[in-house]
């Protein structure tokens, strides 16, 4: 999952020519991560982005990394562990962009990804960012669990994740003939598996060494995989980069309740319902999903966590993060990229390259027009966009919330409106009951959204002052206060709520720097890819969201360690590998 409630998948697997990556999984943004202590708060209750203060540090490096979101610290703290001079350059007062925490009177909420798996994961099939931090010996502590509450128009259950618990649920709610159809589908999907995590993100490249770090060096495995799965499996795996609907319908699922959730895992591992999501990545979710022994994590602290494990990590190894250090532009000279111009007028220097973790749009309008290469720039404009978010944090007293409250909830009000039409899935998570210290003492954190569904447009324009804006404030978030209702009842009282925030399109927009507040790219599997990681420009790299594999915790992870294996030579990428042990 990445949309919706952020996890840590894997993803597809496969050597192309760079430009020719794929997609992959997604995970919910928010504002930028950031803390009230000492800082104003801005009109919708939310610590206001700290103003740009002038850069001190050393005005050059090796390579600067614009963004300290997850795939720019990635990106930024593996080039550090291959000694390079590397300079993270982040607008906000603290790192991480949508993967961030926040703090207000001692609640500290996350605000975007939530639930993750495979934190724990080694080896040539764990996850990206797991390999990352591998790399930099850097380990994260998590609670673990197996199940999230479920509110669907049939009724409510734990669904728990795991080889059987699953059936017990359909047999209920769905009938027999689900149950059967279930069945079918593990048993054709899940043999894939083993070829859809034959080669480990991190020893992918954006240059032809990607023949020896990936081809070469795993070549075996995946040969065996596809030997073990004998012709008809073999044929199967051709299906991996094709739309996971095409699998379904080939195997002639018909049941409503079976494609209405595998619709919803869709939607909410990649943003795009199953005809538009990559079949690699919904089997390596059900092979982590619907095995002996899986279990969710979710990291000890919170989310901020994370970033906090990548900073050490750039640190460890030398790399610099420079905090309140806005970007205006990106420097252009004789058709290089060759450093970047801070607001206030200060030139820092690239020695090698320039690193882009924004997204497509923001990084054009980075860029001086006259350098742009007008098919460069018709292809991003051409590029949908998914849309923005609503958010609801909340921090309340636990007094009369049930004991077994669960961290995750799912609410879906309308099958027939699709679960990606807006005002209609909406997402909860209660991290205190895993991670007390997120709240003070007997009291809980809430973050529930709607999961890249609230259109832009009925915000665009309005001024976040007026009373227009704080009445659609009112009106768009009731879905949220409802599901959050119907999630914690009956113990819940809106009314004796000590924080309530609401996050809108703008708020994304302001806070994280996003084109029109977006998720990023609506690209769909079978009808686009996205796009690979270096620019028209020379010395211009991108990672993040905007590039392959696409949108989320795992997707921007690998992103960023692509573009850091790219920038140094094959032997060093190699001896990095064999230090990793994968």
């Amino acid at each position: 999952m990445a949309l919706g409630i952020g996890v840590t998948p894997n993803f597809p697997h496969f050597v192309q020519p760079f430009s020719a990556f794929k997609s992959k999984c997604r995970t919910p943004t928010v504002f930028a991560r950031s803390s009230n202590n000492g800082s104003e708060l801005s009109s919708n209750g939310y610590p206001s982005p700290t103003l740009t203060q002038k850069f001190t540090g050393k005005p050059e490096a090796d390579v600067i990394v614009i963004g300290s979101g997850i795939g720019g610290l990635c990106c930024g703290a593996l080039l550090a562990r291959y000694n390079q001079d590397v300079l993270v350059l982040e607008s906000h007062d603290v790192p991480g962009g949508a993967a961030h925490s926040f703090e207000i009177k001692d609640y500290k909420f996350d605000s975007g990804p939530s639930l993750f798996s495979g934190f724990q994961s080694r080896g040539p099939q764990a996850n990206p960012l797991a390999q990352v931090l591998d790399a930099l010996g850097e380990t994260l502590a998590c609670a673990t669990y197996d199940s999230w509450m479920v509110y669907i128009p049939e009724g409510e259950f734990l669904s728990r994740i795991g080889p059987t618990d699953f059936f017990k649920d359909l047999q209920t709610y769905a009938g027999p003939n689900a149950v059967q159809e279930w069945r079918k589908l593990l048993d054709a999907i899940l043999p894939l598996s083993t070829a859809a995590m034959a080669l480990p993100p991190l020893s992918i490249r954006g240059d032809w060494g990607v023949l020896s770090t990936a081809g070469a060096r795993y070549a075996p495995s995946l040969l065996k995989s596809f030997a073990q799965m004998g012709p008809k499996g073999a044929l199967g795996a051709t299906k991996l980069l094709r739309p996971f609907s095409e699998i379904i319908d080939s195997l002639g699922l018909k049941d409503p309740f079976i494609r209405n959730w595998v619709d919803l895992l869709s939607f909410l591992l990649a943003g795009v319902k199953s005809d538009g999501v990559l079949s690699a990545e919904m089997i390596y979710m059900f092979s982590e999903w619907y095995k002996p022994g899986c279990c969710l994590e979710y990291p000890l602290h919170g989310s901020g966590a994370v970033v906090d494990a990548l900073v050490r990590g750039l640190k460890k190894f030398n790399g610099r993060l420079s905090l309140r250090s806005h970007v205006e532009s990106i420097i252009v000279e004789d058709g290089r990229a060759i450093g970047v111009k801070l607001r206030g007028g200060q030139f820092v220097r690239a020695k090698k390259a320039v690193v882009s973790n924004a997204s497509m749009w923001d990084t054009l309008n980075l860029l001086p027009k006259e350098v742009i290469p007008k098919p460069y720039q018709e292809r991003i404009e051409r590029t949908p966009q998914c849309e923005s978010f609503m958010h609801l944090h909340l921090g309340f007293d636990a007094e009369g919330i049930r004991d077994d409250l669960g961290i995750h909830h799912i609410v879906v009000n309308d099958w027939e409106r699709g679960v990606d039409a807006d005002q209609n899935v909406v997402l909860i998570s209660v991290p205190s009951v895993l991670s007390p210290d997120l709240a003070p003492p007997g009291k809980h954190v809430l973050h529930a959204y709607t999961p890249g569904t609230e259109p832009f447009e009925l915000w665009e324009g309005l001024d976040r002052r007026s009373n227009e804006y704080k009445e659609l404030k009112a009106q768009r978030s009731e879905v949220m206060w409802k599901a959050v209702e119907r999630a914690l009842s009956p113990g819940f009282d809106r009314d004796k709520c000590e924080i309530k925030l609401v996050g809108t399109p703008l708020t994304h927009q302001r806070f994280l720097r996003r084109n029109r507040g977006t998720y990023g790219p609506a690209i769909k599997a079978g009808k686009g890819s996205f796009p690979g990681h270096s620019a028209p420009i020379s010395q211009l790299f991108c990672c993040g969201d905007s590039t392959f594999p696409g949108i989320g915790v795992p997707a921007v992870a690998a992103s960023g360690a692509i573009v850091a294996n790219s920038l140094v030579s094959v032997s060093q990428h190699s001896e990095l590998l064999d230090a990793v042990g994968i």
